[in-house]
């Protein structure tokens, strides 16, 4: 599609995913591009062979792991959602974590996380890059720009960032940890899942951004698929061949599912930000609760960069709750709801609830919660519904007579 109109307007988001990926209205065929499954590409002749071998990272057909226009149409269009130049799709949104990390880091390298990180990059930093000779040190994810710099190390690769966090939904200022590590020559990653559209990476200083597609983008909770978007040559090169060579590789099918759930996730988006604030409001008006960790929220943790720095805020959110609750009194919360299921994702269409306290790692000092937490995510259920099954949840909150 047009990049804009002739007055320079750039298309608005509902009318990128609308046609971003597709082959336009002037060609004869099915308006979504087809599924192409396969892994053997024959060629006329040797040299053609030669030819395609030597055109690297290019979108043309030279094997199956090499991608085909099903996963090229998906790259194309996350890559314009989230304002880069490429994108690579890779099986899960662990190996979007994992792929750029050994893209980018080598034994004796030097690795700087938040502490807020999705346990599973923490569990890969510790693990097996450890393995590998990285080291890994975890930093509050609530930094400033000097608190950073002051962390820097002559062997220090990457700046990893995570905003907000997953769990705890501490907002990081992105663009002063990039200036920080630009200043040292690191490289800055981003998981920007949460922020998908609602925040711009590379517009914050952001090298590689990193989606678990499997969340918004595909939006039915049927299909794990992650994806990396780079914003130059470079990058792309050094990411293009990592991935390559450890055989990252996502199923067309999955890679069409994806591409189909983006058409609608706009729409979602916007419903699920209004239904989210909507019942993170009325929760913070509860007795129970002591505070609703909603970036969105006026007078929430992070508030002030969330506004500054986000377009909006997706349907991901903590409550803490008061502290004479126990993490049992959260359990019996969560598992008397109907409509929240008790799931470890998001971004799907249905409502989820799960409890957080004692399930989450930190070593740079916690969060500071005095009360049990539990994350909840809004789907497309209707919001009053939602709001009557809670005030069954909160019920059995009380129930043990705290």
């Amino acid at each position: 599609m047009a990049a804009s109109d002739p007055a320079g307007r750039k298309p608005g988001l509902r009318t990128l995913l609308s046609h971003v990926g597709r082959a336009g209205k002037r060609v004869h065929g099915f308006v979504n591009p087809p599924v192409l499954r396969g892994s053997t590409v024959l060629v006329p002749t040797v040299a053609d062979r030669q030819a395609l071998a030597a055109r690297r990272g290019e979108q043309v057909l030279t094997y199956g792991t090499g991608g085909s226009a099903t996963h090229w149409a998906l790259e194309d269009a996350i890559a314009a959602i989230e304002g880069g130049t490429r994108c690579y799709i890779v099986s899960t949104g662990l190996a979007a974590v994992t792929t750029p990390l050994l893209a980018f880091l080598k034994s004796g390298d030097d690795l700087l996380m938040p502490d807020s990180v999705y346990g599973p990059a923490r569990a890969f930093a510790t693990g097996m890059l450890k393995a590998f000779g990285v080291e890994t040190r975890f930093y509050a994810p609530t930094l400033d720009e000097a608190g950073v710099a002051a962390l820097m190390q002559p062997n220090t690769r990457v700046v990893y960032t995570e905003s907000p966090g997953s769990h705890t939904f501490e907002v990081q200022d992105v663009p002063a940890i990039a200036r920080a590590a630009h200043a040292r020559g690191a490289k800055v990653m981003m998981d920007n899942t949460w922020g998908i559209h609602h925040f711009q990476p590379f517009q914050h200083g952001v090298d590689i951004s990193i989606q678990a597609a499997t969340k918004y983008l595909a939006g039915h909770s049927d299909v794990l698929i992650g994806a990396i978007t780079v914003n130059n040559e470079d990058d792309w090169q050094v990411l293009h061949g990592a991935g390559r060579a450890l055989g990252q590789y996502a199923s067309p099918d999955d890679c069409w599912l994806t591409l189909r759930g983006i058409r609608t996730m706009a729409v979602r988006l916007q419903a699920q930000m209004e239904a989210g604030l909507l019942v993170a409001h009325w929760l913070r008006q509860q007795p129970e609760v002591a505070q609703v960790l909603h970036p969105g929220l006026p007078g929430a943790p992070g508030h002030e960069l969330w506004r500054r720095d986000f377009t909006g805020a997706c349907s991901l959110f903590g409550i803490e709750f008061k502290s004479n609750f126990t993490p049992a009194d959260t359990h019996r919360f969560v598992e008397a709801l109907d409509l929240f299921g008790i799931g470890a994702s998001w971004g799907g269409y249905e409502s989820l609830a799960i409890p957080t306290t004692g399930f989450i790692t930190r070593t740079a000092g916690g969060p500071g919660f005095s009360g049990p937490v539990v994350r909840m995510h809004v789907g497309l259920e209707d919001p009053d519904d939602l709001i009557a099954d809670l005030l069954r949840g909160l019920a059995a909150l009380r129930s043990s007579g705290a």
